[in-house]
């Protein structure tokens, strides 16, 4: 026989529940520039792989499909001289890219395809 110490539970432990408000707190928390996920999960008591599911319930799986809307490219004549433009493509990753001013079609092609391949999860 064993003489160690005997801990007695005298209440049942359920699961935690929280509110919608709380896990967004902490979703965005953990998406701030600069933010880890795993030390935003351990300040607010969760395990990391906690705040990923919630992160995927509040903000949708991360391949989800990203919409597009149609553009048109007109010729320089067809716009005003005093008209500025301003272009700005938003990825499904989070990475943003804006363009000011008259942008050539075959630059604005490669600069996208360079972000997706830095914004596609590995």
């Amino acid at each position: 026989m064993t003489n160690g110490a005997v801990e007695v539970i005298t209440s049942v432990q359920r699961r935690r529940r929280w509110p919608r408000a709380e896990k967004e707190r902490i979703v965005s928390a953990a998406l701030a520039p600069g933010a880890v996920a795993s030390e935003v999960a351990r300040a607010a008591g969760i395990q990391a792989s906690q705040l990923f599911r919630w992160r995927q319930q509040l903000c949708g799986p991360a391949g989800a499909s990203a919409s597009f809307a149609p553009v048109a490219i007109v010729p320089d004549g067809a716009a005003p001289a005093a008209a500025t433009s301003t272009i700005e493509i938003e990825l499904a990753g989070g990475t943003r890219m804006r363009i000011t001013g008259a942008a050539d079609p075959a630059i604005v092609s490669v600069l996208i395809a360079g972000l997706t391949k830095i914004a596609r999860p590995r």
